[in-house]
């Protein structure tokens, strides 16, 4: 008996052998960690091997050699669900450095995280970042307190227990180092805390104010500012205003939703003067009326100012009469927010003044105040000559019905003739 069998190679195949320059290729994209040669290959290998490259090696190798933005794309892309460029100046390898740099910060726990995890970033990341925006700052562990802890109440922890060991990362060695900070949007607290919840994760102390405020004044290219949901009081506000008297490049402070009242705001009004500033935003703080007279005093002799909001505070009429009359001889303020602040018809009847001489002002809003019928009438008849304005918000400002139509009127004209008057410019450079 004979048996018949064919033997065959389960891996034989018809494809040719692989170039020499392709296993090369192959060869430094495995072995690019330990030899980065890419600046040696010519640009059409420079391509295939950055295709290839792991997303995961390490920045040290990366950082300041690779600059594809098709590269730093997949780096994004392979990490965050949500990558939006128009944010970052519509650069990837900028936007992952910022994010990757904030999500260190985030996550960085004092005493306990290594700090060259930051201090080793610094020389790879700080031709790249312009902004950070840091929503979270965590507070050191203090595991030997953690039993007395939980022996206080709620009420106990209201009064700041463990003030003095609850500092949070001192951001001055990082942001100096930053030659090209533009930007700085930060909040003391912590997200997703859940049933951990202790009022110390929301303490921004004395100690960090200081850390805070030095290291901004060192940053003379620092153009944006803000420090908001952090229990900002007057204390820390006057010390922050301290170094940031002539800072030479601030031009937009927001310092809204803390605890700012009529002593913090009037050394706001101090910085109006002594800085180039030219939005400003004190939203949802406790600014009564000897605060808002401060700022009025400051805007009054201000001519950089642009955007001014006090929205969610209660300056009522004392403090909207001031600021209306510094109105009346302002010429530089465009913007102004006034809403939910107590106000009533005295504050209606000086704004009246106000539309009929100041030709600046473009937006103005009362929304959720109580102006009444008589004052809605005022500021009716201030606006008959007024070209100027192109937004007035009087939602809730008990203004009635018709008087808000027609100012609505009046205020759709004014913008449509600005719209007008762009597109007749724009062809005119056209032509």
């Amino acid at each position: 008996y004979y048996t018949h069998r064919v033997i065959e190679d389960p891996e034989w195949t018809l494809a040719t052998v692989p170039h020499l320059t392709e296993l090369c290729l192959q060869h430094i994209v495995h072995n690019f960690q330990k030899n980065p040669i890419l600046d040696r290959l010519l640009p059409e290998h420079q391509r295939k091997v950055l295709d290839r490259l792991s997303t995961g090696l390490p920045l040290a190798v990366t950082a300041n050699l690779i600059s594809d933005e098709d590269y730093w794309k997949r780096c994004c892309t392979e990490r965050w669900q949500v990558c939006d460029i128009s944010s970052y100046g519509d650069s990837w390898k900028r936007m992952f450095f910022e994010r990757h740099l904030e999500n260190i910060l985030k996550c960085f726990i004092p005493n306990t995280t290594d700090p060259k995890q930051v201090l080793e970033l610094i020389p790879l990341c700080k031709d790249y970042v312009r902004k950070l925006e840091v929503d979270q700052f965590l507070p050191p562990v203090q595991v030997d307190q953690k039993e007395e802890r939980d022996d206080l109440s709620d009420t106990g922890s209201d009064f700041g227990f463990g003030e003095v060991s609850m500092h949070h990362y001192d951001l001055g060695g990082l942001i100096t180092a930053l030659p090209h900070l533009e930007e700085l949007h930060l909040t003391y607290g912590v997200k997703d805390c859940g049933m951990n919840f202790e009022w110390n994760l929301f303490n921004f102390t004395h100690q960090d104010c200081c850390n805070l405020a030095v290291a901004v004044k060192m940053c003379p290219n620092l153009k944006v500012f803000k420090l908001t949901r952090s229990k900002v009081d007057d204390e820390k506000t006057r010390l922050l205003v301290r170094n940031l008297l002539d800072h030479p490049s601030l031009v937009e402070l927001n310092l809204s939703h803390n605890l700012i009242s009529d002593k913090g705001a009037q050394a706001v009004g101090k910085l109006i003067n002594h800085s180039r500033l030219e939005t400003l935003d004190l939203c949802n703080n406790q600014i009564h009326h000897l605060g808002a007279q401060a700022l009025a005093q400051a805007l009054a002799e201000n001519s950089t100012l642009t955007s001014l909001n006090l929205r969610l505070n209660c300056v009522e009429d004392k403090g909207g009469e001031a600021i209306g009359r510094a109105l009346l001889t302002n010429t530089t303020l465009k913007s102004i927010h006034l809403g939910s602040n107590n106000l009533s018809e005295p504050t209606a009847m000086l704004f009246s003044q106000v539309l009929a001489q100041n030709t600046t002002l473009m937006s103005i809003n009362f929304s959720c105040n109580h102006l009444g019928l008589d004052g809605g009438k005022q500021l009716l008849d201030g606006l008959a000559d007024n070209k100027a304005l192109t937004e007035f918000d009087l939602r809730l400002a008990e203004v009635g019905q018709e008087t808000e139509y027609l100012i609505h009127q009046i205020v759709w004209a004014n913008r449509e003739a600005a719209r007008l008057g762009s597109l007749q410019q724009s062809s005119t450079k056209l032509l």
